[in-house]
């Protein structure tokens, strides 16, 4: 068979192909931050004034990559995968067995479903679970520097509940902004908070492709 021939036969294919999975796909990125609740020492050694620790709300991202695998009238099923990251998060306390600062990593395999889908404009939920990692600073809170004597990394799993909207705004890119939980194990802190886990509340605005 001549290339000319092929090239005929086979050109058809890969556009009937291209089309069966357009729009199929899609990858998001978001920025945002991630907000921790305070949370008490249950034991704070003397003279500590307050057995508050603070958490900072910290600058945040978000990848996200999702794949069609039902439509139904107005719905859309997907499968996703959320990863959301936070590098260092600030810890303030007066109690100076405390890491300085957390990161943490967020890997949660989950379903969505998408209102509206294939609409300008589509709201959805989402909800899984995975696997999330904390880093716990090598170095404690105070003027001294004192190493961290606790680990300086946590394995957690981690329960995911979210919601967002995703604006379609120019043929296969749109905006997204979400809101997500993300229920962790918590970090080592070196003091009993009377706290087994944590929400990790996330909120971020960014981009969304088709493809």
């Amino acid at each position: 068979m001549s290339a000319k021939r092929l090239a005929v036969l086979v050109g058809p294919v890969l556009v009937l192909v291209s089309i069966a999975w357009a729009q199929v796909n899609e990858l998001s990125v978001t920025v945002g931050r991630t907000f921790v609740s305070t949370q008490t020492d249950q034991n704070p050694p003397p003279p500590v004034r307050s057995p508050s620790i603070h958490f900072g709300n910290e600058e945040s991202v978000a990848f996200n990559y999702g794949r069609l695998l039902k439509t139904h009238k107005i719905f859309g099923l997907y499968g996703e995968l959320p990863v959301a990251i936070y590098f260092r998060m600030d810890l303030n306390a007066f109690d100076t067995r405390i890491p300085k600062d957390i990161g943490a990593l967020f890997m949660t395999p989950s379903v969505r479903l998408n209102i509206f889908s294939g609409e300008s404009v589509t709201p959805w939920v989402s909800a899984g679970g995975g696997y999330g990692r904390f880093r716990e600073a090598p170095r404690l809170l105070g003027i001294d520097d004192r190493p961290n004597p606790g680990p300086t990394g946590t394995n957690t799993g981690v329960v995911q509940f979210g919601a967002g909207l995703d604006v379609w705004v120019w043929h296969r890119w749109g905006a997204r902004f979400e809101a997500r939980d993300f229920y962790s194990g918590a970090p080592a802190l070196n003091v009993d908070t009377g706290r087994g886990r944590q929400h990790n509340y996330y909120v971020g605005f960014g981009v969304v492709h088709h493809f």
